[in-house]
């Protein structure tokens, strides 16, 4: 039986990861371009605070907030929260972040008749409360839990059973996808199906999760 809602995280999944917007960050803080050259997983050589995130010599959340006060030194401020970073980098093109291929595979779930929701750590905290009203493709989205407002983080097994609730849907019904790997098993824990986001291949990613919901792929998805 295939999968009938389709289950998001949204950063780095529907949005593209900060790595991968510095012209953008750069054009939004007036920063020279070219001036950011950390690209995380997108270049691990060009990044050693990465290389020894990856060697556990510093968690995910030391690594952004490194970046976060390096970059607003950049800028002549001191930042102390990685929100303020998010916030002032994407605050100018919303749309400008958001990956096509989750555009695509969104639709495409939609089209189908699927349940759509977003399951999120930070969304509003980290994107501003006025995101949600600048970005129409949420609109899509009939259910969005946001740990901003719940306080529940994944992959606390509240948080995936919160989603499924709301939904309406049995957890083996709905297909979850995130891009953190202890997120992805914590949804596998909680019975969900899922799909471990692959930042270096979206639509392949995007791909294995309709082929879970049983809807065919569109161009831009397609194997």
């Amino acid at each position: 039986m295939t999968a009938s809602a389709l289950v998001l995280d949204f950063g780095g999944v529907v949005s593209r990861m900060l790595f991968e917007t510095h012209d953008l960050t750069e054009k939004a803080l007036g920063l020279a371009p070219g001036v950011l050259t950390w690209r995380g997983p997108f270049d691990p050589a060009s990044d050693a605070l990465w290389q020894d995130m990856q060697a556990d010599k510093l968690s995910e959340r030391d690594y952004w907030m490194a970046r976060t006060r390096e970059v607003g030194q950049l800028v002549g401020e001191e930042w102390s929260l990685m929100e303020t970073f998010v916030q002032r980098a994407r605050g100018t093109d919303v749309q400008a972040v958001i990956r096509p291929e989750a555009v695509a595979a969104i639709g495409a779930a939609q089209a189908a008749g699927k349940r759509l929701a977003i399951l999120s750590n930070e969304l509003d905290l980290f994107y501003g409360a006025d995101f949600r009203s600048r970005l129409p493709l949420l609109q899509a989205f009939e259910v969005i839990v946001d740990a901003t407002y719940t306080g529940v983080l994944k992959p606390d097994p509240r948080a995936y059973a919160a989603v499924t609730e709301a939904l309406g849907v049995p957890a083996s019904e709905c297909v979850f996808v995130d891009d953190q790997l202890r997120n992805a098993h914590g949804g596998q824990l909680a019975g969900l199906q899922v799909v471990h986001f692959d930042v270096l291949q979206p639509a392949a990613s995007f791909g294995k999760a309709l082929d879970l919901l049983g809807v065919a792929r569109p161009g831009l998805l397609a194997a």
